[in-house]
């Protein structure tokens, strides 16, 4: 059926989630140069939010689209990497306006929101999921390098539970195209600036500890970050690495974005399913890394994720 789609369409756009991460850019960017490079005759066009300065070696980018045309409408939106239509941020009334639509997607709280939606929550990611869509002959190297991006950062570098034996294969089909896989894993998600390494060391010092030691939080004040010259963008990772703490079950992590409003991150090691908990505060995500946006002190905040915690592992706050 995506082929199908894709022969039919003239005009054809690609969105993916606010906040773009490393699956969402290079799942986006990787359908984007390989449709480009096959169906030379199509209009295709990608819509994003800036991404990682770290993700624009990847062909295309600097054609990424931050806003809408006027009066612009295509035969197919393809979406990517977004649970929710609402996910889409700006270039959600183009999704709304083209003739048909189409989500690709690993996250098991996405409702099929799309005409026609190709979801596999067991998936490391959506780039994984494009990989087998896509005709592997026919991916170059500079969509290969995109796809690999999207699933190294998805699964932690081939560490987290989602990382299946086929991944690993799609891994190695993509390697065998000629990218320099080295430098994608430790330019894009190693390095970090020395802001970065700052923010993630005071998370670090300032967090603590709860529920007998099964628990992990820190949080960022806007003044924080305005302190140290950083956005959102250079927080990532922080909340896996607090999840690094031996004995912790589940980390948070979460950021001030307007007085009282942060937005939380969730990740977990073995027993609790975040995708349910961020879900229950309106967000979601995967079994092991999720999120949600909450209005609230920071006391408020941890005091309702810790029943939604206990409840799960069958304890009492």
């Amino acid at each position: 059926m995506f082929s199908k789609r894709i022969e039919e369409a003239h005009t054809i756009a690609i969105g993916g989630h606010v906040r773009p991460d490393g699956d969402c850019t290079g799942s986006c960017m990787g359908m984007y140069n390989y449709l480009r490079e096959n169906y030379p005759e199509k209009t295709v066009d990608v819509y994003l939010e800036e991404i990682p300065e770290a993700y624009k070696f990847l062909q295309g980018t600097k054609k990424i689209q931050h806003e809408i045309p006027g009066n612009k409408s295509y035969d197919l939106f393809l979406c990517l990497d977004c649970g929710d239509q609402g996910r889409l941020g700006f270039s959600a009334p183009l999704f709304e306006q083209a003739a048909h639509t189409f989500c690709i997607d690993h996250h098991i709280s996405n409702q099929s929101f799309a005409e026609e939606n190709h979801i596999k929550p067991e998936a490391s990611s959506t780039s994984e999921l494009v990989y087998h869509l896509l005709n592997e002959d026919k991916i170059s190297v500079s969509t290969a390098e995109a796809l690999y991006l999207g699933i190294v950062h998805d699964t932690g570098v081939f560490q987290y539970s989602c990382t299946a034996p086929s991944t690993m294969r799609v891994a190695a089909r993509l390697m065998e195209k000629g990218i320099d896989a080295p430098a994608i894993i430790q330019n894009t998600y190693y390095e970090k600036t020395y802001a970065q390494n700052q923010i993630l060391g005071r998370a670090m010092l300032e967090s603590i500890l709860f529920m007998d030691g099964k628990c992990i939080a820190s949080y960022f004040r806007q003044k924080t970050l305005e302190f140290y010259g950083v956005t959102p963008k250079d927080l990532d990772g922080i909340v896996s690495q607090l999840r690094n703490t031996k004995g912790v079950e589940v980390a948070i992590f979460m950021y001030e974005i307007s007085p009282n409003e942060y937005k939380v991150s969730l990740r977990s090691s073995k027993d609790v399913d975040v995708s349910v908990i961020a879900q229950y505060f309106g967000g979601g995500g995967h079994k092991k890394a999720a999120g949600f946006t909450m209005t609230g002190s920071v006391h408020d905040v941890l005091n309702n994720l810790s029943a939604q915690i206990a409840l799960q592992l069958g304890e009492n706050v």
